[in-house]
């Protein structure tokens, strides 16, 4: 592509004359830089693109895209505000828009991307269509899937992505959003038919710095959607909610509380812990010539917890505006067996073990809830504390505990720093533990903590009887957990009381 073609994307800042250079490829990283390359000089957290602008010449870059220009380099050079936007629109115009030639649904949310994300992808798949996933764990093109190396991937790399999906075929493209992504541009350049926002709470604090900023960061997914997409929002949700009359797009709005938008869920039953309800179209509503009249439909959930409900329900609804039959939806619904360290019950016998991620305050919340619902005698919760996180979110991660604690019975659990089980950026802290403590003892609830996480799990064991509950709760430090669980669980001399 000639470089002038390519620069009619961005806008840029000085008056340098465009020269006459056919580009191959488009790069932000010198050392994939090959002869004919645009390179484009990205200010990142750790480091600055335009440190290696030299060496992207030497390997054959022959023009950049920069933010400050670079006296003692001689290839061409055009400024620009942002060069995180002018990558994401260069790698949109690069590939030739892919988004616009497939169906594209943006999932975000605090808690839930992943698991929602998936059972999308499932519902669409069962359906038929040739799908795509880009997500925390994998990117999906049709039958071929690779590890994902971020949530949401860099903008360049999201178009190649988006592109090869185009060329294989797939018509319907799941992809989770991540803050992260929407801070930094990476899906600038994406056109989206539909998008959702399920829930927020306190997260990343360490990239926004303010929870003000996360919620405009994280809303901007609803605020920039165009009045040809549709907005799947959350009403029992008060963040979600607030953004019904903020967005251009249609908004597609539901409740398990709530009875006020489109769809409803009623006659929830989580006793088992699996979610069994019954989907309530209150509204009629129309999408791509399919009319959606007053009706309802049974829904069996084969993953646990009150989260997965509120999940499910973002699935249904996009099930339901990309087309899918609802027998297709119940189908997949009744088999779709979740993600791991999502609410997962790993063991089911005389005691049930649970392994969930635990990460942040409105996801404990919604787990907590969820044992709420379920039937059990004692519940027995392992925490692993969170390490290189801050004091901050191990106190607020506590409070949420002993909110909870008098209706859960919960006098006392087991904690740990899972000393062997965390690298370097996941070490807890002294400052992590004593947050953490400090909130429990003014709760007047007793600790155990343990130095390493088998250690911590014994303890657990060796305390639950017949009908008991134990929660392996906790992100990095917690990963372990359910193989430590299932190899002491499956010893023949380990027998439940």
């Amino acid at each position: 592509m000639q470089l002038k073609e390519l620069l009619e994307a961005i806008e840029v800042i000085n008056d340098r004359e465009v020269d006459a250079v056919q580009i191959k490829e488009v790069s932000y990283h010198s050392q994939k830089v090959e002869q004919g390359h645009l390179f484009v000089c990205v200010k990142g957290y750790k480091t600055d693109g335009h440190k290696y602008l030299a060496d992207a010449v030497k390997r054959g870059a022959v023009a950049a895209i920069v933010e400050d220009y670079q006296e003692d380099v001689n290839i061409p050079q055009y400024v620009v505000h942002n060069s995180r936007i002018a990558l994401a629109k260069l790698g949109a115009h690069l590939y030739q828009y892919p988004s616009r030639k497939m169906n594209m649904i943006g999932i975000t949310a605090t808690n839930g991307k992943t698991t929602t994300s998936y059972m999308t992808n499932a519902i669409l798949e069962n359906e038929g269509h040739r799908t795509g996933l880009i997500g925390t764990v994998i990117v999906k093109n049709g039958d071929e899937s690779i590890p994902a190396e971020l949530t949401t991937p860099e903008s360049l790399d999201l178009q190649h992505y988006l592109s090869d999906m185009v060329q294989n075929d797939v018509s319907h493209v799941t992809m989770e959003v991540s803050s992260a992504a929407l801070e930094l541009h990476r899906v600038e350049g994406v056109e989206y038919d539909i998008v959702s926002l399920n829930n927020m709470s306190r997260e990343h604090m360490e990239m926004h710095g303010t929870f003000e900023r996360y919620f405009e960061v994280k809303s901007s997914l609803i605020r920039n959607a165009s009045e040809n997409s549709f907005a799947v929002l959350n009403l029992d949700d008060p963040y979600s909610s607030s953004l019904v009359d903020k967005t251009k797009a249609k908004v597609i709005s539901f409740g398990v509380e709530s009875r006020e938008g489109f769809i409803h869920c009623k006659n929830l039953d989580l006793t088992t812990g699996r979610g069994r309800f019954t989907v309530e179209i209150l509204k009629p509503f129309e999408a791509h010539g399919l009319k959606f009249e007053p009706s309802e439909f049974d829904v069996e959930l084969a993953v646990p917890g009150l989260h997965s409900v509120y999940n499910s329900m973002v699935a249904i609804i996009i099930g339901l505006l990309s087309g899918v039959s609802v027998s297709t939806i119940q189908k997949t619904l009744k088999e779709f067996t979740g993600v791991p360290r999502r609410f997962e019950f790993i063991y089911e016998e005389a005691i049930k073990v649970v392994d969930d991620h635990f990460a942040n305050p409105g996801n404990i919340n919604v787990t907590l809830q969820t044992l709420d619902f379920m039937d059990y005698e004692n519940l027995h919760v392992v925490y692993a504390i969170r390490g290189q996180r801050g004091a901050t979110i191990n106190r607020e991660n506590a409070e949420v505990i002993v909110d909870w604690a008098e209706k859960l019975g919960i006098t006392e659990l087991i904690a740990t720093r899972s000393v062997s089980h965390t690298t370097p950026k996941d070490e807890v802290t002294d400052d992590e533990v004593r947050a953490f403590l400090d909130v429990m003892e003014k709760a007047n609830i007793k600790v155990r903590l343990y130095n390493e996480l088998p250690d911590a799990i014994e303890d657990s064991l060796s305390k639950a009887s017949k009908g008991d509950l134990i929660l392996l709760a906790g992100c990095q430090g917690m990963d372990y957990g359910a193989g430590i669980a299932l190899e002491s669980l499956n010893k023949e001399n380990v027998e439940v009381k």
